[in-house]
């Protein structure tokens, strides 16, 4: 049985996050939680987040008595939308500044 979050519209952009998705794909979700509490990354509490909710949502949702035999089958980040700003430069001009948002999809198995 699979069971899935998503965080959504999260505030980092997706190529940051895939870096630290890299680092818990494929093991235990215990095992990641425990990975990420110690990684120094902004995406690495997002990521957290969202393993979390998928643990809660296969407890509450799917009747999951152990939770120790989650594993990570599939994490995924996908760009989300981009919000544009512009910055005043030099001669008048402005250049635009993207803010990057990401979805981020956590699917555990037993």
């Amino acid at each position: 049985m699979d069971v899935q979050a998503k965080g959504r519209y999260v505030r980092v952009s997706p190529r940051k996050a895939r870096l630290v998705a890299d680092l818990v794909r494929g093991k235990s979700a215990e095992a990641a939680i425990d990975i990420l509490n110690f990684t120094p990354k902004k995406a690495a509490k997002d990521i957290t987040k969202v393993i979390k909710s998928a643990v809660s949502n296969a407890e509450e949702n799917h009747g999951v008595r152990d939770v120790s035999g989650l594993k990570i089958k599939e994490i995924k980040v996908d760009g989300g939308p981009i919000l544009k700003r512009y910055m005043p430069r030099a001669y008048g001009r402005a250049t635009m500044i993207r803010k990057r948002t990401s979805h981020i999809t956590v699917v555990l198995s037993e």
